[in-house]
């Protein structure tokens, strides 16, 4: 990978320490940037009805249909996942410590997710999405794929940027929480309006209240349409999100505080803290990742080899009447047990889908977040030789460093695989309610503004500026 690193662009890690303001520039920046990314369309493409393969997950990745982020985070997510989890498996090997290893592994995960852009892109293009090939002609079809590849890049360098201290955060969970949070306000207040059969209605929940109560002389009915109105966000899913929102929030708080000493100072005490959501947000974006690449391919094959048998096994697909823009949904296969159900009927109709896919959300997320900690870096044996390091040592647990990671070792891999599959919980309950942005996106958003209000805290020296505290 050596030398094709070398040719890749990279930001520089910056030589001093930027300011407090210098990062939230930067990091208003690199928003902007993406949003000119998700508005600008791809030369050359020719809409049409075709199905979107990401329409189910085009929320959490943070693209947009038929822009320059039409693939969004998804390439950057997946090869970070699978580079850390040849590197937590030791089929690679990373020294940490050695800086010329560590800039290799990053370029060699650039280069991975550009190769899996180049996958998708020419998926894409070949699968008929942006029009007949025939029609479009090779050059444009080589033309479009360049242009997302080189979109991925923009992404890949403004994730780069935020991550090597010029800004707060990374650029991944900016992304993704600024796409949620535009879905739910846009759900919520969107002033398009539609003919469903039963009148001009507005797709946004708020004022389809306000407009049903208005013109509709029978009041009661028109509270029960805006609370219960299908196939448009309603009053019911919006309510349903602002508890998702306190219930995650509030699942935030809870923690162990395992006890330091130090280990020269009589009498100086601290605590670790050992959160229920240990591994964070981590466990549903790695499970995001694996169903979206799932769904992308399954839909991408099953539009060119319907009838092949593998294809029918990994998903089935069809246009539902009701579906928006024709949209596919899952049918058979595993893409349709691994997909949330759409309604109570639909849990009641085929109530072994609805089982599996919680299982599967639960399993999945726990063992995720198991895996997680030991390639991340937050396994009992790492924080151990972090408190070591910081002078501290562990209250109980013995004096030597491997009785007390064998003592924390009972405590840090049962959060971590409790925390993921509490979020896996979270995420369906969020999906059985009809949360707006779905399960994972409102579990996803929550955290990462919360983690990014923690660093705003910690960063402002205990001020928030825009919010005067």
């Amino acid at each position: 990978m050596r030398p094709f690193v070398k040719l890749l662009p990279e930001v520089e890690a910056p030589t001093y320490k930027p300011k407090f303001t210098e990062k939230l520039q930067w990091t208003v920046f690199a928003l902007f940037i993406f949003l000119v990314c998700c508005q600008v369309p791809v030369y050359g493409i020719r809409p049409g009805k075709n199905s979107d393969p990401f329409y189910w997950l085009r929320v959490i990745i943070a693209s947009n249909k038929g822009t320059l982020m039409e693939l969004g985070i998804s390439p950057i997510v997946t090869a970070s996942m699978v580079m850390e989890l040849l590197k937590g498996a030791k089929i690679i090997s990373v020294n940490d410590n050695n800086n010329e290893d560590k800039a290799l592994f990053n370029g060699s995960q650039k280069i991975f997710a550009l190769v899996i852009t180049a996958i998708e892109a020419a998926a894409y293009v070949f699968s008929g999405m942006y029009g007949d090939v025939r029609e479009i002609g090779a050059f444009t079809c080589l033309l479009i794929m360049l242009q997302l590849c080189f979109a991925s890049l923009i992404c890949i360098l403004l994730d780069e940027l935020l991550s090597k201290d010029y800004g707060i955060g990374s650029g991944i969970s900016l992304f993704i929480a600024c796409n949620i949070c535009e879905t739910i306000i846009w759900k919520s207040f969107s002033p398009t309006t539609m003919n469903t059969g039963r009148g001009t209605e507005f797709e946004g929940a708020v004022l389809a209240l306000f407009h049903l109560l208005i013109t509709k002389p029978d009041k009661v009915r028109a509270l029960k349409e805006a609370f219960y109105r299908p196939q448009l966000p309603n009053i019911m899913n919006l309510l349903a999100t602002l508890l998702v929102f306190v219930v995650v929030i509030f699942a935030q708080g809870f923690k162990v505080n395992m006890g330091l000493k130090h280990k020269q100072t009589k009498g100086a005490t601290s605590s670790y803290p050992i959160k229920l959501f240990y591994t964070s947000n981590m466990p549903i974006i790695l499970q995001s990742a694996l169903v979206s690449n799932l769904y992308f391919f399954s839909q991408v094959m099953h539009k060119r080899f319907p009838t092949n048998f593998l294809v029918n096994l990994f998903g089935r697909w069809e246009e539902p009447e009701y579906a928006p823009n024709a949209q596919s949904v899952p049918v058979g296969g595993i893409a349709y047990y691994v997909s949330p159900p759409q309604s109570f009927s639909d849990m009641l109709a085929d109530p072994f889908h609805c089982v599996f896919y919680i299982a599967f959300v639960l399993t999945t997320c726990a063992l995720f977040s198991r895996a997680w900690i030991d390639v991340s870096g937050q396994s009992a044996k790492d924080v151990v030789k972090e408190v070591d390091q910081s002078g501290f040592k562990f209250a109980r647990g013995g004096d030597s460093i491997e009785s007390q990671t064998k003592h924390l070792n009972l405590y840090i891999p049962a959060a971590a695989a409790f925390g993921g599959m509490c979020i896996g919980a979270l995420t369906v309950l969020a999906d059985f309610l009809g949360a707006i942005g779905s399960g994972t996106g409102i579990l996803l958003a929550c955290s990462i503004i919360s983690s990014y209000l923690d660093v705003f805290k910690k960063e402002g020296q205990g001020k928030i500026p825009f919010m005067g505290r």
